[in-house]
């Protein structure tokens, strides 16, 4: 076999995989991967612990996804308008993933996914801003999304509870106290 024929193979391998020129550029792509990775999944667990279909693996792939979409887009040196388009094609894409998570029941108002669907695309814009660098506003929009989980069905309980049902003697006994109250 001639060498220059591997040589020529062996150079058009090291091109291919020559994409990242330095060690600070690997540990960026490294870092802004991993941190959509982990936010990702910290969505998709607490999903996964609420039984809903879409968990930590799907969600760490979106997040990924769309972490890599604007990664490469701006290895290539795309402009901030063509990156916007990037990330507009990324938020349509996702929206058509999300549509799938939502089923429709037969009764009016009986529709499932939406918070699921509505965590997917959370989950890509959360990838965007970890593949844009802006690591801090991810885990902030990680921080608030997980508050607005655990927190909102919390709250609509307390709000929506019923009012404690009052007997004639609970009634008189109020009355009475009102009375005492007013007697002062």
């Amino acid at each position: 076999m001639n060498p220059s024929w591997w040589q020529q193979i062996a150079g058009t391998v090291a091109t291919e995989f020559s994409d990242l020129s330095d060690l600070g550029q690997t540990t960026q792509v490294v870092l802004r991967l991993m941190v959509a990775a982990v936010l990702g999944g910290l969505l998709g667990w607490e999903r996964e612990h609420k039984g809903q279909a879409a968990g930590v693996r799907t969600h760490m792939l979106v997040a990924m996804g769309a972490a890599l979409f604007v990664l490469v887009s701006q290895q290539l040196g795309m402009e901030k308008d063509d990156l916007s388009r990037v990330i507009q094609g990324l938020t349509a894409g996702v929206g058509f993933l999300c549509a799938g998570t939502i089923l429709k029941g037969d009764k009016t108002g009986d529709v499932k996914g939406l918070t699921t669907a509505a965590g997917l695309w959370l989950t890509a814009a959360i990838g965007v801003a970890s593949g844009l660098g802006r690591e801090l506003t991810a885990v902030l929009a990680t921080v608030l999304a997980l508050v607005v989980l655990a927190l909102v069905p919390v709250l609509v309980r307390l709000i929506d509870k019923p009012a404690p049902l009052i007997t004639d003697g609970d009634a008189d006994r109020d009355l009475s106290r009102q009375r005492i109250r007013t007697d002062d």
